[in-house]
């Protein structure tokens, strides 16, 4: 049926665009600061698969050359760009130099006998995501005080000392998978701070959604002096930096994903949802 040639067809065109990026023009972005609000904040929790989905419908109607093309475009960019139209858009950092883990492997052995990732392995990942991200600030933000940073999970000097967590489950995260890790400030720290709130979002590879979502509370300790610190210098300077990057991605991507959604729509009133709209259910002769 032409149906599942135009399936076909536009699955071909999405992986040529994927294989030359420079295809994909690039989105304008506007210059106004950002929002407290993402542009995901009202949407589904599935909303990538939605789009996904929604994509299909269009296809599967019927669409011609210059729809299938442009579908082609859309999945393209949520192909290669998911974790931060998904992450992104609320302000976490995903670049290789800022994020705490990526893609790493579910083990079969943290599964329960339910065959679900164990409750108590998300406050792992999220302590594991959390060292990593601190250093990556240190070897990739902040090389010049690379040493102190390493010492900030350790009982030396200045240390970063987990208050409480509070984990809230989206859903339960199965073998075989993977899964990143990425933390972001709650608010923007100041030379008095002695604590700082961080967000934290456990990405399942395999769904492209968050399977958990975290907040930690962490106290800022002199072990030397024995008692609790505002933030020092070093520190104070690269959350700032942090603060002012979460803002300006929140921003990018929270545009690019209100773009998307908004191709999408024109894509669906150039098909399905027309007041003329027929449906191509093909021909006998195929």
């Amino acid at each position: 049926m032409r149906a599942a040639r135009l399936l076909c067809r536009a699955d071909a065109v999405s992986k040529r665009v994927a294989g030359n990026l420079t295809v994909i023009p690039s989105r304008r972005f506007r210059s106004t600061s950002t929002t407290e609000t993402p542009a995901t904040a009202s949407l589904s929790p599935r909303w990538l698969s939605d789009v996904k989905q929604r994509i299909g419908k269009c296809l599967i109607f019927g669409a011609n050359d210059e729809q299938i093309h442009q579908a082609g475009r859309v999945l393209s960019e949520i192909a290669r760009d998911w974790r931060e139209l998904v992450a992104g858009s609320e302000g976490f950092l995903t670049d290789a130099k800022r994020r705490g883990i990526y893609r790493q492997e579910v083990v079969w052995g943290e599964g329960d006998s339910m065959g679900h990732v164990n409750n108590v392995m998300y406050n792992r990942f999220a302590e594991s995501g959390r060292v990593q991200w601190t250093q990556k600030l240190g070897m990739h933000v902040d090389p010049a005080n690379r040493k102190a940073w390493r010492n900030v999970m350790s009982p030396s000097e200045a240390g970063l000392i987990l208050k409480s967590i509070t984990t809230h489950f989206k859903f339960p995260m199965t073998w075989p998978d993977h899964y990143s890790v990425y933390h972001k400030l709650r608010s923007e720290p100041t030379s008095g701070t002695s604590s700082i709130v961080l967000d934290v979002v456990v990405m399942s590879e395999l769904h492209q959604r968050p399977a958990a979502r975290l907040v930690e509370d962490v106290v800022v300790y002199d072990y030397v002096k024995g008692k609790k610190i505002a933030l020092p210098p070093f520190m104070l300077d690269v959350f700032r930096d942090t603060w002012v990057s979460q803002e300006e991605v929140k921003a990018r991507y929270s545009e690019r994903v209100t773009d998307l959604l908004e191709d999408v729509r024109k894509l669906e009133q150039g098909t399905w949802d027309k007041s003329d709209a027929v449906e191509d259910t093909g021909s006998a002769a195929g």
